[in-house]
């Protein structure tokens, strides 16, 4: 090989290498494209959710409504992220609050809402309590739409099924 295409080569892989720095580091999707609305992973701009008994994980609707008494095992967590439109985020890395107005429209459509974690971990936000979530009786979807691109801390039951982490949040029942 040349000098001259080993120069090429060579440039050719640092571009690469700066390319996807920019797209992931850290973990994160384009972590400069555009910053949280509000809040940061130091300096949450909210606390969302209630934060479940330590041993109870699972509200009574979901103990109920769990095959023979058994839902899938879940932990007491909390976690700081920034509230992103999951479909989004995984189809083409928008977060931040440039996306803000657009992963508003697709909470508010039924597209799923999650948490983007600093190290870029990423999980779905759910109601947990089963049945009135089931009926419509809940209203955290419209907080999540309210929240969408502010770094908040969230109490929740944190599962994990074949890699998909889900983190189900106690605390929005709707007021009749």
């Amino acid at each position: 090989m040349s000098k001259t295409n080993r120069l090429i080569v060579g440039a050719a892989a640092v571009l690469v290498a700066a390319s996807l720095a920019m797209v992931k580091a850290g973990g994160i999707l384009f972590p400069t494209w555009s910053p949280p609305t509000k809040g940061t992973y130091d300096a949450p701009a909210a606390d969302v959710g209630k934060k479940p008994a330590e041993g109870h994980p699972w509200s009574t609707t979901t103990m109920a409504s769990s095959i023979m008494g058994k839902p899938v095992a879940g932990t007491p967590t909390t976690v700081v992220g920034e509230v992103i439109d999951l479909s989004c985020y995984l189809q083409v890395g928008k977060h931040g609050d440039k996306h803000r107005d657009c992963g508003q429209k697709c909470a508010r459509n039924g597209q799923p809402v999650g948490l983007l974690a600093q190290d870029g971990t990423v999980y779905m936000l759910i109601d947990e309590e089963h049945d009135p979530r089931r009926d419509g009786l809940t209203d955290f979807r419209k907080a999540a739409v309210e929240l969408m691109a502010q770094v908040v801390t969230v109490n929740g039951t944190l599962t994990e099924v074949e890699g998909q982490k889900a983190l189900y949040v106690q605390g929005f029942l709707a007021k009749k």
